[in-house]
């Protein structure tokens, strides 16, 4: 991966967040977190 890709990758889901937080106010930080937390638990029971 080459920075200029990581940067607009980075650039990209930043601007999501941004959006979901002024605009469309569907709470996507807080589902991607429970979402996380729920496969790392999932990994976790498969260690």
């Amino acid at each position: 991966m080459t920075n200029a890709i990581a940067l607009f990758l980075a650039a990209l889901i930043i601007g999501f967040l941004a959006l979901d937080h002024y605009v469309l106010a569907w709470g996507a930080p807080e589902f991607l977190m429970r979402r996380l937390i729920e496969l790392i638990d999932y990994i976790a029971f498969w260690r």
